[in-house]
């Protein structure tokens, strides 16, 4: 049978309610009463029932966590620094995948709610901007990593990279290595990040006065056959890019296999920057060039924020979204565009 504080406090010759206070460190019990206490619940192997416990404290101490596949690269630096926060703070983690999909991403927030966790924190969402409304139904702290709504309510705030900057940061890299035909490959539509990553993309173009071609931003999926596929099209053009700015870094290194099994070199025939800086991007082969995301700080300021909203409850008012810069990293899969001399007539 499960040892209950009615047990030690027979042990222990107290009530329940001085055992109760003990456990919680109340300063109503006496200090070596307390330490009686601790020493004999150890000692028998007591662990607190966390179910009646949430119900009388009307928290759970867990946040649940939504994120798009637990296959991609970034979400899981993200959720180290998630799970590495509530471990030493003392909570726990629930996940859910969403598949990108935002009915399921709605659905799996619903379910954690039901679970009653104490807070939700979603990465790359694609309702956020699109379901506000219906996420401040829920009536948890909702935190969104690398999305955002520009109507952020009572309960829902971001922490996010600068996506626009980031844009602009790879395409006017790629500028000033002499490029002039740059194609973007993009996520899954219906992502803020990817609509501000583009928005960068389209920024550096207009200062660099080069003509926008909508021919040349290729619909991608953030993984590596997105990539591949997205290298195909570009291939197909009449006149290919010389450059690639990607969405993220797993869609990059699709765009670099697949030039390369067609017999290009990069960046000898095209130059590829990616987003995100995951690890595997500094040991591929050409290593990547790719503006950095601090994945793993943006899950533990997702958390922290999560934990000052859960502490907050009502009083939300003071708090505001988080927008972090990324940075470029300069590696080998950039570089200044070869112009070839062109074939004499025979």
């Amino acid at each position: 049978m499960r040892l209950s504080i009615k047990g030690i406090a027979q042990a222990a010759g107290v009530s329940h309610s001085t055992v109760s206070r003990a456990l919680s460190d109340s300063p109503l019990v006496k200090a070596e009463t307390k330490a009686r206490v601790r020493r004999l619940a150890q000692e028998m192997g007591y662990s607190p029932d966390a179910i009646a416990r949430s119900l009388v404290l009307k928290q759970t101490r867990t946040v649940g966590v939504v994120v798009t596949t637990i296959t991609d690269p970034f979400v899981a630096e993200v959720m180290q620094g998630v799970e590495d926060t509530a471990q030493r703070n003392g909570y726990s983690v629930m996940l859910a995948s969403s598949a990108s999909d935002p009915q399921r991403e709605l659905a799996a927030v619903e379910m954690l709610r039901a679970k009653r966790v104490d807070s939700v924190i979603v990465t790359s969402s694609r309702v956020g901007a699109l379901y506000l409304e219906h996420l401040e139904r829920i009536g948890v702290p909702l935190v969104l990593i690398n999305s955002h709504s520009e109507q952020s309510g009572r309960y829902t705030f971001s922490v996010s990279v600068n996506n626009r900057h980031g844009g602009h940061l790879a395409t006017a890299h790629l500028i000033q290595l002499g490029h002039r035909r740059i194609a973007y490959v993009s996520g899954l539509a219906g992502h803020s990040d990817d609509a501000e990553r583009v928005a960068g993309y389209h920024q550096a173009l207009d200062e660099a006065g080069l003509p926008f071609d909508p021919g040349l931003v290729i619909p991608g999926n953030g993984r590596l056959e997105g990539g591949e596929q997205a290298f195909q099209v570009l291939a197909g053009l009449s006149e290919p890019p010389t450059a690639v700015f990607c969405y993220n870094d797993m869609t990059a290194i699709g765009v670099i296999a697949a030039a390369r099994q067609a017999g290009l070199s990069v960046p000898g025939d095209m130059s590829v920057v990616g987003f995100d800086d995951i690890p595997v991007a500094a040991r591929f082969s050409p290593a990547l060039t790719t503006v950095a995301q601090p994945q793993r700080g943006m899950g533990q300021q997702a958390m922290n924020m999560a934990l000052a909203l859960i502490a907050a409850g009502e009083a939300t008012a003071p708090f505001s979204n988080i927008v972090i810069q990324g940075e470029l990293i300069v590696r080998e899969s950039s570089g200044r565009i070869m112009v070839r001399p062109r074939r004499k007539k025979a």
